[in-house]
């Protein structure tokens, strides 16, 4: 489905049922930014070695820089935007600033939501795991042990809440 036909994609983003259209093989990333102004998502490379575009599709670590917005059309798309809403991602921001493990903040979105997705499947990963769940994303700025501690803190806190995906 390339062609440059505009379409209707209906699909739920942030647990709010929205619509856009989408032109032939526009990215997932250009709508989330353009059509509803989430920008909290980021455009890296465009071709998926970053994880800066990094959202949840269907509760599973999606990049949306290369995915055409029509391939959605009836899921789930969660963004770093609803953290006021889900108990993981705030707690995953709270421990964020709380290690310091963002310096230039450029990728921070896009690892949060491959953690996310890590906390919902394994709520109390160890170190390795939390490594090759974020293998994804690239941070330049060198935080990678602090990005790790974060995701331990938040786990180590939902866990004493109790709190599930």
């Amino acid at each position: 489905m390339s062609d440059l036909a505009t379409q209707m994609v209906r699909f739920t983003v942030n647990g709010q049922p929205v619509e856009a259209d989408a032109a032939g093989d526009v990215p997932l990333l250009a709508v989330l930014r353009g059509e509803f102004g989430l920008t909290g998502s980021r455009f890296g490379c465009g071709l998926e070695q970053c994880g800066a575009c990094t959202v949840l599709l269907d509760d599973e670590p999606a990049y949306a820089c290369s995915r055409p917005a029509w391939t959605v059309a009836g899921r789930r798309v969660m963004t770093i935007e609803d953290a006021g809403r889900d108990p993981m991602l705030a707690a995953l921001k709270q421990a964020f600033v709380e290690e310091q493990a963002g310096q230039c903040g450029y990728c921070l979105s896009g690892i949060v939501m491959r953690a996310r997705a890590l906390l919902a499947r394994q709520p109390a990963p160890d170190r390795a795991s939390i490594a090759a769940a974020l293998d994804g994303n690239l941070c330049r700025c060198g935080a990678h042990n602090r990005i790790i501690r974060a995701v331990q803190r938040a786990a180590a806190r939902l866990s004493d809440a109790g709190a599930t995906a």
